[in-house]
């Protein structure tokens, strides 16, 4: 018996070994590198406390020792520790052109009881300072090296705007001025305007966005700034501010321009807004022209550091917003076009349960809408996020397929850390959406076999998507219902591209049609199997152990 069990632990040792290895091999693309477009991108969404502790030294900052509930409080990750997996090509492997860090500007110090137990603000969304970052979440200098260093990898930043509240108000942490903020009522819900001269809930201080009035700046902060030895430094550059955009120093304004400056000193790429449909949407217009001409700044101070020729990127929480609405959200008595108003894309809170429709129906649906009525637009669609208690697949027994359905799908996809690891959704002794956000299950992708079979699959399909802007961006085509086969074709400028994808084929000896995509005598490659074919009678036979056939054209 003895003798057995030993035997079945090599085995298993021998099992993660080899798929550790397929992982190395496997993630090498065989394809020249593809242009960037913003419509195909390959989002990696993560908490930024709660990926990976890179600096221990700040993982107890402002004296936040209270006890907190379960992952309610800091967990130690920082931009340190996103950096760390930059370097590790972590990413490049998965194939992700952009990382969301979730808000790192400086939070409330205090913690509040939002009926979960004390909660502080590690998810970012509780902003005390927009002018300073958290430092739980590091310093201005890593922000600095995490932009530097995923721009040599071809990597987009994109950070998270907040200008719909400030933190919860608590001993430490003064409300903000009543020219600022209103704390009443609480939203009902029921029009449009009980969506937004509201706040969100009881105790999170909405801002005056509506405000065109000069105010000045709270006296708190004012005399943290004295304090910090920073003051002046801030005043002067507020006053160049104002000046060069002619606009009144209301609320709104003040926090546009302290979110711009990590464009124009930094250099990231995009925004994603929170709370988007909480303010009248001219506000999210006029914040597109600020970070255009932030960006615009950062460009011609910064022409080495320059990717490429995209304009500044803003995707829209638009809750409950849904690609079949095409260009409108309805509040019921009104209907907005956020697409019209500054921004580029909307999350599409729909897709979690359209992912559970057939693979042909989902795909025709999205390049559809995304070809038509939404040409130019685009949505980000996701199977689970930080505050979505209906994820796709909550159980992580689908993991498989949720990579399939969401790389594959038009649109931008949004990998949320650890969809790529089955990272659980449900863990024991939490409340609310704590289960959502747990630590990146690290240990899981070393040691456990089946973990790793799943990375390897979101890696292939990560790369592939990551090469082939006609995933996202292209045209989606039906070749065969029955093995299921479609094409993928995209042309921009000058740039064309087109893939064949066939699913759900029988392990072993498979043919595939490539419809006219591909002319007979091409030399193909199938980037899931690394095996190459040659086109035949508009076919191809390949014999592989996968399911999935990816076909591009052979380098």
């Amino acid at each position: 018996m003895r003798k057995i069990i030993t035997l079945l632990i090599l085995a298993l040792g021998l099992l993660s070994h080899n798929l550790e290895a397929q992982t190395k091999k496997k993630t090498v693309s065989k394809t020249a590198k593809s242009p960037f477009f913003w419509e195909d991108a390959n989002v990696y969404f993560l908490l930024t406390d709660r990926f990976n502790d890179g600096d221990k030294t700040n993982d107890h900052t402002y004296n936040r020792t209270k006890i907190a509930g379960k992952l309610r409080g800091f967990e130690g990750g920082d931009i340190r520790g996103v950096i760390q997996k930059i370097d590790e090509n972590y990413f490049d492997k998965l194939g992700i052109d952009v990382i969301w860090l979730t808000p790192i500007v400086e939070q409330i110090h205090d913690a509040v009881d939002e009926g979960t137990g004390l909660s502080y603000g590690f998810h970012g969304y509780w902003a005390r300072d927009w002018s300073a970052l958290d430092p739980s979440f590091g310093t201005k200098k890593d922000l600095a090296e995490l932009v530097q260093k995923a721009h040599k990898h071809g990597i987009r930043i994109m950070l998270d705007a907040v200008i719909n509240h400030t933190g919860p108000v608590t001993v430490e942490d003064s409300v903000y001025p009543n020219d600022w903020v209103r704390t009443s009522p609480k939203c009902t819900y029921k029009s449009y305007d009980t969506y937004i001269n509201c706040t969100l809930v009881d105790n999170l201080p909405d801002v005056k966005t509506e405000n065109n009035d000069n105010v000045d700046l709270p006296v708190f902060l004012v005399e943290k700034w004295k304090k910090e030895g920073r003051y002046e430094t801030e005043v002067a550059s507020l006053n160049t501010f104002f000046k060069k955009t002619g606009f009144p120093r209301a609320p709104r304004f003040y926090i546009m321009k302290w979110l711009s400056d990590y464009i124009r000193d930094y250099g990231i790429d995009g925004y994603r807004v929170d709370t988007a449909k909480h303010t009248y949407e001219n506000v999210w217009a006029d914040f597109r022209k600020v970070c255009d001409l932030s960006f615009a700044e950062f460009k011609k101070n910064n022409p080495k550091k320059v990717l490429d020729s995209n304009p500044f990127f803003m995707v829209g929480e638009v809750y409950g917003y849904n690609i079949g609405a095409k260009r409108l959200y309805d509040f019921g008595d009104r209907k907005v076009d956020y697409f019209a108003n500054g921004f580029t894309g909307l999350i599409n809170f729909d897709f979690r349960n359209e992912a559970k429709m057939a693979y042909e129906p989902l795909f025709s649906k999205y390049s559809t809408i995304l070809n038509a009525d939404l040409k130019g637009k685009t949505v980000m669609n996701y199977i689970s996020s930080h505050d979505d208690g209906s994820p796709f697949d909550a159980s992580r027994t689908k993991s498989i397929e949720s990579g399939t359905k969401l790389l594959l799908a038009p649109g931008i996809s949004q990998v949320y850390y650890g969809d790529e690891s089955a990272r659980s959704l449900v863990v024991e002794g939490t409340q609310g959406d704590a289960t959502l956000r747990s630590n990146m299950n690290w240990d899981d992708i070393k040691t456990n076999p089946e973990t790793q079979k799943v990375l390897l699959h979101w890696q292939k399909l990560g790369q592939f998507r990551k090469n082939h802007p006609a995933i996202g961006a292209g045209i989606h085509q039906e070749i065969s219902s029955s093995p299921y086969v479609f094409s993928r074709t995209f042309a921009r400028d000058n740039f064309t591209d087109k893939v064949v994808i066939g699913l759900d084929f029988p392990k072993g000896q498979k043919e595939i049609s490539v419809g006219n995509i591909f002319k007979n005598g091409t030399k193909l490659h199938d980037a899931y199997s690394d095996k190459t074919v040659v086109v035949s009678k508009g076919k191809v036979s390949i014999d592989s152990e996968f399911d999935i056939v990816l076909l591009e054209l052979k380098k």
